[in-house]
């Protein structure tokens, strides 16, 4: 008798895989795997930052007189790999289409020829992030401290490749991209947010911002803030309406402590402050201040509060 009855899990997986398919309608899928990898996208990103900061992120052996040698060549294996994994993608959305084998190598090498264009302005956005962390922390020592250690800038390197990506019409690549950090973080920023220069986010943890947020410049977070929907409003079917913008506006110069939770598309005006643990629903003026009601202070005395 085998040790493990592998032949009837098999099966009862194959009839469970045969069942998804027919309900989601996926019986026409091509017989090969047609989505992007996560791993492949992981070793791309990685090799990517050692294009955008070589000396900090690239190899430990790396010198600076053969600094552009090595960023021109890890530059053309990682659009090369980048390249697959977009025609995937947009092979993966045609079949969704009905139009199954069309053609995708042109679209694909406009879309990564464009992506390469843009890493200056990547790398310029997030030498202001960056900078921000640095000048925001009065913990921090040094900026090449920042970009190594803070989950906050591991983050935002992640959204601001995926952010081009969704642009591009590439939402699949962009969002494993974007959960990668996610789970490297535990900060969860939706590639299709908008999101300024110098943006600061502090410690990090449990951070969630939406597809349609958009976030000015200089803006600054810290832990557990979430610039959430309120509802989601659902169409004559009961389904739920896709790309609404839904998530809060926040002008330049804001300051949000953590705990914040901030639903639905309401403003908060420049250079406003929202106080720790603060519930928001309603726009905030330019310079508004919003916290917690305030807690009641007494002089203690013996551990019993004075009247």
């Amino acid at each position: 008798m085998a040790t493990f009855d592998i032949a009837g899990v098999v099966q009862s997986l194959h009839a469970a895989r045969h069942n998804w398919r027919q309900t989601q309608r996926r019986n026409s899928e091509a017989g090969n795997r047609e989505f992007p990898s996560r791993d492949a996208l992981s070793s791309i990103i990685d090799c990517l930052k050692g294009v955008l900061f070589p000396m900090r992120l690239g190899p430990p052996d790396l010198r600076q007189e053969s600094e552009d040698f090595h960023v021109a060549h890890a530059l053309d294996a990682a659009l090369h790999a980048l390249l697959h994994q977009v025609k995937r993608e947009l092979a993966y959305n045609a079949s969704l289409r009905g139009e199954a084998g069309r053609p995708v190598h042109e679209d694909a090498l406009v879309a990564v020829r464009s992506f390469a264009a843009a890493l200056p302005a990547i790398r310029t956005l997030l030498d202001s992030d960056v900078l921000a962390a640095y000048q925001g922390d009065p913990a921090a020592r040094s900026v090449d401290e920042v970009l190594l250690c803070y989950p906050g800038v591991l983050a935002m390197i992640h959204y601001r490749i995926a952010h081009h990506l969704h642009g591009l019409g590439l939402p699949l690549l962009a969002r494993i991209i974007a959960e990668l950090a996610h789970g490297a973080t535990g900060i969860d920023i939706h590639p299709g947010a908008q999101i300024g220069a110098g943006f600061f986010i502090d410690h990090g943890t449990g951070v969630v911002i939406g597809e349609t947020a958009v976030i000015g410049q200089r803006v600054r977070l810290y832990q557990a803030v979430t610039l959430g929907a309120k509802r989601f409003p659902t169409d004559a079917e009961g389904h739920l309406q896709k790309g609404l913008p839904r998530h809060p506006v926040v002008e330049d110069d804001v300051v949000i402590y953590a705990g914040a939770t901030i639903l639905g598309r309401i403003t908060l005006g420049r250079g406003a402050v929202i106080g720790g643990n603060v519930w928001l629903t309603h726009d905030v003026p330019p310079g508004g201040r919003v916290a917690q009601a305030e807690s009641r202070e007494g002089a203690l005395a013996n551990g019993m509060g004075a009247a």
